[in-house]
């Protein structure tokens, strides 16, 4: 049997594994015929992905069975977010017909995009009392950001070259952040939406672990049975192999387990039974340490340091956290193997210590090459004599910095956009959160655990570049807080409106006017 029909089968058990133990808490969560649809369409894509033989023929099986999903969606976001992670984010260039080299690069991602994201954003156009563009800052922010990137495509390129950049920044930026933050109106549609992240990146979970203790990379067959260029390769840490699954790199799945996990913090209360709540969070963990990625790790931690900070007893329940993780680095230390353990850890350990003198001598390198292009940034970095030296023996500059990266490609005015725009979507988050009277609230709840999230995740960045599922899931992610702090702001007004409405009709006598004498 060849590799990648026995790649399907073990796929296919595993998912069928992770959506039984979900199944009776999703469809508390989310109405069940919405969930048993986004599953079998899950399980539909896998199938013609591994059987096609050919990313042509998948996708003209995709194509009917996305407009088939979609006329029975309410949620679109609920739906993008269940299949997104189906299948590795490897491209495949459509060819330019004689007119042009190709006219752009096509994906699973960016199939999804355009067949559930662009018809939403259609509708949520000309749909009355949705809010349009621009009426926020980070609207704004981003819009330049956008148009300033765009701009800089002229620098160095062609007319069809910048036509296809504009392309690419409009759907894997501007559509994700504009649908789902205008899509997810009220709390059941932010747990409906989710609910299928949460889910997809479980069933992930579960394949990593299987991929790790294995020494096997499920997905590695199916690229080049469908003729896709990615970056799955089998990279090894202190003789252990790095799981990858469908996230392109193993620092993109520890990344993913982060996110994950974060969002996780909100869906559990709706789990009634804590032997499923306990083990929904295990399986996410697990997931974490499968691809043996620090940076992800430090991003863990941000994340459960800032969930716990922003709630109630803080301070004591951060030191419990101490306490817990000084015993078990202490037993690390004591018990068989456990030295191996510790030197995997960030800043402590010593495995690998090349990686991150290589990260420092980036950041010093990067730098001297920013400031001879401090505003803007420039598109021949890489030429650079300083850029040159950190080239690897794999023959690659490895940019593994997402700030330096846009820093050397827009220069600081770029880096200054997208900062901001994230900050200020922090700050819309905390805002929001902080306006909500009750501490124990659902929406409370959520709030936690988007701030938690989005923060992990601009740590994690700083150790990995622009690469895989990394953007998307990040542009995602704020979407969600931009959804977020409007929701805040509607309920807000509502109740201003309610309670003044309350007050009018309330019976009592009106103060009568004075009359002069």
């Amino acid at each position: 049997m060849p590799e990648h029909l026995r790649t399907l089968i073990v796929i296919l058990v595993l998912a069928t594994m992770v959506f039984a133990f979900a199944h009776r808490p999703a469809c508390t969560i989310s109405k069940t015929g919405d969930y048993t649809r986004r599953r079998n369409l899950w399980f539909a894509f896998t199938l013609a992905a591994f059987l096609a033989h050919n990313f042509w023929v998948y996708t003209l099986i995709a194509i009917p069975l996305l407009i088939y999903a979609n006329l029975r969606e309410t949620n679109p976001p609920a739906l993008f977010f269940f299949i997104l992670f189906a299948l590795p984010m490897a491209t495949v260039s459509i060819p330019g017909m004689g007119l042009i080299n190709y006219f752009f690069e096509l994906s699973h991602a960016r199939i999804l995009e355009l067949l559930i994201l662009l018809p939403a954003f259609f509708v949520l156009t000309r749909q009355r009392g949705a809010l349009a563009f621009g009426r926020t800052w980070p609207d704004i922010v981003l819009a330049v950001y956008l148009l300033l990137t765009t701009l800089l495509y002229v620098r160095d390129a062609s007319v069809t070259a910048t036509l296809r950049g504009a392309f690419y920044l409009f759907i894997d930026i501007f559509l994700p952040y504009f649908v789902i933050s205008r899509s997810l109106k009220d709390l059941q549609a932010f747990r409906d939406a989710l609910l299928s992240l949460v889910l997809a990146i479980m069933v992930v979970a579960l394949i990593a672990i299987f991929e790790a203790s294995r020494h096997w990379l499920l997905y590695y067959p199916l690229l080049g049975v469908l003729g896709l260029g990615g970056m799955l390769n089998y990279l090894e840490r202190t003789g252990m192999l790095r799981a990858v699954v469908t996230a392109g790199h193993s620092i993109a799945l520890g990344y993913l387990m982060v996110v994950g996990m974060g969002l996780y913090l909100f869906l559990q209360r709706s789990i009634q039974k804590k032997l499923v709540r306990r083990l929904g969070i295990a399986l996410l963990a697990a997931g974490l340490i499968a691809p043996l990625s620090r940076g992800p790790w430090v991003g863990a931690a941000v994340l459960m340091a800032v969930f716990i900070a922003t709630g109630r007893y803080a301070l004591p329940r951060l030191m419990g956290l101490l306490a817990v993780a000084a015993l078990v680095f202490s037993l690390a230390a004591v018990l068989p193997g456990g030295e191996k353990v510790i030197n995997l850890l960030p800043f402590i350990g010593t495995t690998e210590k090349g990686s991150i003198d290589y990260r420092q001598q980036l950041i010093t390198n990067s730098m001297i090459v920013i400031e001879r292009n401090p505003w803007f940034g420039s598109v021949n970095y890489l030429e650079a004599p300083e850029m040159e030296a950190m080239r690897q023996g794999q023959g690659i500059i490895d940019i593994v910095n997402s700030y330096i990266q846009i820093a050397l490609e827009t220069g600081f005015v770029g880096l200054g956009l997208f900062v901001s725009f994230f900050a200020l979507i922090l700050l819309g988050i905390y805002r929001a959160m902080r306006s909500i009277r009750d501490k124990n609230s659902e929406e409370r709840l959520l709030g936690r655990a988007l701030l938690a999230t989005l923060l992990a995740i601009l740590v994690i960045i700083f150790t990995v570049s622009n690469i895989a599922i990394i953007p998307i899931v990040y542009w995602s992610v704020a979407g969600l807080g931009v959804a977020y702090a409007e929701m805040a702001r509607k309920q807000k007004r509502e109740a201003s409106s309610g309670h003044a409405h309350s007050l009018k009709n309330s019976g009592f006598p009106k103060r009568a006017p004075k009359t002069q004498s």
